[in-house]
C-alpha cells in the first residue's frame, strides 16, 4: 500500500505539503499542487479513511434511511439509493445505509455518533416522527420526500400532487367521466406516506374540477388482492372507463384480469400508471404512464446535502415537474369514440 510519505518524496517535498493538497487546510502554489496531484494519481494513492476524518473532523460518509417494507415497490427505492451512492463518490462521500424502520433511533444514533456527516430520508411521512430530531441537531439532513411541514428542511420529490392532477387530465380530455384509482397497499395510506397521499390529493382535486366520478381503493400486492379489488370497484361502479394505477405491483395483475374480463384495453378502458418507465413499457401492453424520476431525485438530494456541508446550500423544496408518456393503453372513452 502506497504512503504519504512516498507521495511526497516521489513529488519532491514534504509529507505536511501533500497532506495540506489533500485536506485544503493552506494554500498551495498551483505548480506544486498539480505535481502532488500527479503522484498520487501515478502511485494509486488512497488516503487512509480513519487519518483523513481525524484530520477533518469529518467522517466523509453520508447516512442514507432507506425503506426496506413488504408494502413498498423495493426496486425503485433501490434506484434512488444507487444514484445517491454514485453521487456521493463523485463528491468524495461514502453512503451507510439504515433501514427506515429504525425510525427516530437511527436518527438519534447518526446524529450523537459521528457515524455521518449528514443524513438523507426517504419513505416520509406527511407528520414523520423523525423530523423533530432533525431539527434540533445541527447535523445536515436532505428528505426525499415531502412532509407536511418543511420548513428547515431541504427536501427533494416528484411534484406527486401535480402528476395525479396530471393523469385525471389525460383521462377527460380523453372523454372519460368515470375514473378509478388502485392505489398503493392499505398500510401506506395508514402511515400517511407522503407521495401517496399527495398524489391521491391532486386527483381528487382535478376530479371535482372536471366533474369526473372518482373512486379510490387501496391493493395489496399480487394477483388476487388486484383480483379481489378490480372486482369491487366494478361492482361499485360498473361505467368505470378510467383507471388509474399507483402500484406497480397491480400493473401487470389489472391487465391479465381486464383480458379474461374480455374488456380491451384501451377500447373498453384506459390504463394509465404512475411507475418507472420500466415498468410501463416491459408490460404486457406498452403503458401510459407519468415517470418515477428515481435517479434525478437521488442525485439531486446528494448535490444539496454536498452544498449544505459546503455552507453554501437552503433549505429550498424541489419539486420535480411530472411528465406524461402517452403510450397504447389509453384512449378515447367508448361513449366518444370514432
Amino acid at each position: 500500500m502506497v504512503t504519504l510519505a512516498e507521495v511526497a518524496r516521489h513529488a519532491g517535498v514534504s509529507a505536511s505539503t501533500v497532506s495540506y493538497v489533500l485536506s485544503g487546510k493552506r494554500s498551495i502554489s498551483t505548480s506544486t499542487r498539480l505535481r502532488v496531484e500527479q503522484s498520487i494519481h501515478e502511485l494509486g494513492y488512497h488516503p487512509n479513511a480513519g487519518a483523513r476524518a481525524l484530520a477533518s473532523s469529518r467522517s466523509n460518509i453520508i447516512a442514507l434511511m432507506i425503506p426496506l417494507r413488504t408494502d413498498m415497490y423495493v426496486p425503485v427505492m433501490m434506484e434512488i439509493a444507487v444514484a445517491v451512492a454514485t453521487t456521493a463518490r463523485t463528491h468524495g462521500y461514502d453512503v451507510l445505509l439504515l433501514t427506515g424502520e429504525e425510525g427516530p433511533d437511527a436518527v438519534r444514533r447518526v446524529a450523537g455518533s459521528g457515524l455521518a456527516d449528514a443524513m438523507i430520508l426517504m419513505d416520509v411521512e406527511l407528520d414523520d416522527e423523525r423530523l423533530p430530531l432533525l431539527r434540533d441537531t445541527a447535523q445536515p439532513s436532505v428528505l426525499i420526500g415531502l412532509p407536511a411541514d418543511t420548513s428547515g428542511l431541504p427536501c427533494v420529490d416528484l411534484d406527486f400532487r401535480a402528476t395525479g392532477a396530471l393523469c385525471v387530465e389525460h383521462l377527460a380530455t380523453l372523454g372519460h367521466r368515470d375514473i378509478a384509482v388502485i392505489g398503493e397497499a392499505p398500510a401506506v395510506y395508514e402511515r400517511h406516506t407522503g407521495f401517496a397521499e399527495r398524489t391521491l390529493d391532486g386527483i381528487r382535486s382535478r376530479a371535482r374540477e372536471s366533474g369526473i366520478g372518482l373512486l379510490h381503493r387501496p391493493c395489496g400486492g399480487g394477483y388476487d388482492a388486484t383480483a379481489a379489488t378490480l372486482a369491487r370497484i366494478l361492482d361499485e361502479r360498473p361505467g368505470t372507463t378510467g383507471f388509474v394505477v399507483q402500484n406497480e405491483q397491480a400493473v401487470e395483475p389489472l391487465l391479465a384480469l381486464l383480458r379474461q374480463q374480455g374488456r380491451a384495453v384501451p377500447e373498453d378502458v384506459s390504463v394509465i400508471a404512475v411507475c418507472p418507465d420500466q415498468v410501463a413499457v416491459q408490460a404486457s401492453l406498452r403503458l401510459t404512464s407519468v415517470s418515477i424520476p428515481a435517479q434525478d431525485m437521488g442525485r439531486q438530494a446528494v448535490e444539496r446535502l454536498v452544498a449544505k456541508l459546503d455552507g453554501t446550500g437552503t433549505d429550498e423544496v424541489v419539486l420535480i415537474a411530472p411528465e406524461l408518456t402517452v403510450r397504447t393503453s389509453t384512449g378515447p372513452a367508448p361513449s366518444t369514440a370514432v
